[in-house]
């Protein structure tokens, strides 16, 4: 007789064969696996899996994400606010202001030993492809000091030269303001405004400077609060 050694792998299997007549636990699953709750307990495992994957990554990154979005904001704050007008941290003494029309606004005041230089300030309409994400800085006296594009999905190659890396064309609000501008000039040209359009894109500039209207229009109303704070 000879002397038969049993794998661990063979006992496995084993444990898995009929017993007694009765079916096996793949017999089972194979006869389960049509039924529609055994595919909807399926569904609900792997789902319940990747959710708890997505929510382990984003506790784990989380932290990571909120510094890296505080520090794009920072150097886009300092593109638009020159170094000699601040000593503190505008984004660290951020406060909301309540508009009429804009409705709660996150204001980011510029302090220079203790005084009110410039506000900055967030804002956006929709151009062709979405919402365009505008930061803009204006100063104690209403002027524009610089205004930069956060975020767009506007149309590449037509549209993107509203990037301050791409054009300058964003810079041509500086140093502009209602006192300055005329209202009906707030356009771009081919509305009867002062602002070229790009061709083929003229959705993407006209939603520019509507934010930035909007932006002066918005410091003009709160300017005394502005001070206050």
């Amino acid at each position: 007789m000879n002397d038969t050694t049993i794998t661990p792998a063979e006992e496995a299997a084993a444990s898995l064969e009929t017993v007694a007549g009765k079916p096996t636990l793949l017999e089972r699953l194979e006869k389960w696996r049509p039924m529609v709750a055994y595919q909807s307990l399926s569904l609900g495992v792997v789902c319940g899996l990747v959710a708890m994957a997505l929510l382990i990554a984003n506790f784990l990154t989380h932290d990571t994400i909120e510094a890296q979005m505080l520090e794009d904001r920072l150097a886009t704050l300092r593109q638009v606010v020159p170094d000699e007008l601040y000593d503190n941290n505008p984004l660290a003494d951020g406060f909301k202001v309540q508009d009429a029309e804009l409705g709660e606004i996150e204001v980011y005041p510029v302090r220079l030993q203790g005084k009110l230089t410039a506000v900055v300030f967030q804002g956006s309409n929709i151009g062709y492809g979405g919402p365009i994400e505008q930061m803009m800085a204006v100063d104690a006296q209403g002027r524009i000091l610089g205004v930069r594009v956060l975020a767009h999905k506007e149309t590449p190659g037509l549209a993107d030269k509203i990037e301050a890396s791409r054009s300058d064309w964003i810079k041509v609000f500086d140093g502009l303001s209602l006192d300055n501008t005329a209202l009906d000039k707030w356009k771009v040209k081919k509305d009867g405004g002062q602002f070229d359009q790009f061709a083929g894109a003229t959705i993407t500039p006209r939603a520019v400077v509507k934010t930035v209207l909007q932006g002066l229009q918005f410091q003009a109303r709160h300017a005394d609060q502005l001070k206050a704070e």
